[in-house]
């Protein structure tokens, strides 16, 4: 991944940080060709390092953000009920 490619998915990544609720999804339809497998990767990355400095809820937002990203890129496993 280069880094401009990096830089952008983390300036995405900040813009969702400070948003107002309920308009992530406004900041993501702005970017279209930054929602793939490479922004779940940023968002796992970011969030780590957000719990690993105590911001639980930020981290908590950004899993979220990502198992959300991954279940509609198909990215997510499907566990069917037993």
């Amino acid at each position: 991944m280069s880094n401009s490619l990096q830089d952008r998915y983390f300036q995405l990544i900040d813009q969702l940080l400070q948003c107002p609720s309920g308009q992530e999804p406004a900041i993501l339809d702005s970017q279209p060709d930054l929602i793939d497998a490479g922004l779940v990767k940023a968002l796992m990355q970011v969030a780590t390092m957000m719990a690993h400095q105590d911001n639980q809820d930020a981290a908590k937002f950004l899993i979220f953000m990502a198992r959300q990203l991954s279940k509609e890129l198909g990215l997510y496993p499907q566990v069917s009920p037993e």
